[in-house]
């Protein structure tokens, strides 16, 4: 379980009234494809948590699948395709990061060539996802969690293969995930849903991001924050810059 209640902690002055979100034109798939081919020169936001260390950080490599699901017959902001972010939560009773808005993903098998094939591998056993329908477009800087995994963000575009706005046929492993679910990527690339709240710990104030997303058709929103959310504010600004 977490040890406080993210939704509780305070909010800090907003820090992102300055910047703008990314243009639609920049999240269709084409255009994801030729970011990745050829990326820009930009800094993530944050690499490392600074909360929740004891000693020496182990750095445990892990990977995660940024899956970005691509309906090219649904159009938002005027721009046909612009993908989705499938997301899942963690189940409740897991020893850590129970009840998490995360990424499919988790930690490094000795079997494992490389990252790419930890995040397909995760994502294949967490929700069913075949890894022959991942197009991998690239990876984001490595996020060092403070629980001590160094973790890759693998990001891959998933073509849905009807017209059903839910039709990619997950499977979620119960042991590990109680809700597979989809966030626009626009939203998520907008700063203005980038909240930034404080940890007060230790007698230090620590800041972490937070893009709570209410679903449609659902009263609670779904909570995405830590290192979830920090992966997405790096991707917004490898995105915009």
């Amino acid at each position: 379980m977490s040890l406080f209640d993210p939704r509780q902690a305070p909010k800090a002055p907003a820090s992102s009234a300055e910047l703008s979100p990314v243009a639609p034109s920049r999240l269709h798939p084409e255009a994801l494809r030729q970011r990745f081919a050829r990326p820009p020169i930009w800094t993530p936001d944050i690499e490392n948590e600074k909360w929740f260390r004891s000693g020496a950080p182990v750095h445990v490599p892990a990977s995660v699948l940024v899956p970005l699901v691509v309906r090219p017959w649904l159009v938002r902001q005027g721009v046909p395709g612009i993908p989705s972010v499938l997301l899942t939560q963690r189940t409740a009773h897991l020893k850590a990061h129970a009840g998490q808005i995360s990424f499919p993903g988790g930690r490094s098998e000795p079997d494992d060539r490389d990252a790419v094939a930890t995040a397909l591998r995760e994502a294949h056993e967490e929700v069913g996802l075949s890894p022959d329908r991942v197009e991998i477009l690239g990876q984001l800087p490595t996020y060092v969690t403070g629980t001590g995994f160094s973790v890759t963000p693998v990001v891959g575009l998933i073509q849905a293969q009807d017209h059903e706005e839910h039709s990619l046929d997950l499977r979620a492993d119960p042991s590990e995930v109680a809700d597979i679910f989809e966030v626009p990527l626009d939203f998520l690339m907008d700063p203005a849903n980038h909240e930034q709240r404080i940890i007060p710990m230790a007698g230090q104030e620590f800041n972490f991001f937070a893009m709570p997303w209410t679903a449609p058709h659902r009263d609670e929103d779904y909570f995405i924050w830590g290192a979830t959310a920090a992966m997405l504010r790096n991707f917004y600004r490898f995105l915009s810059a």
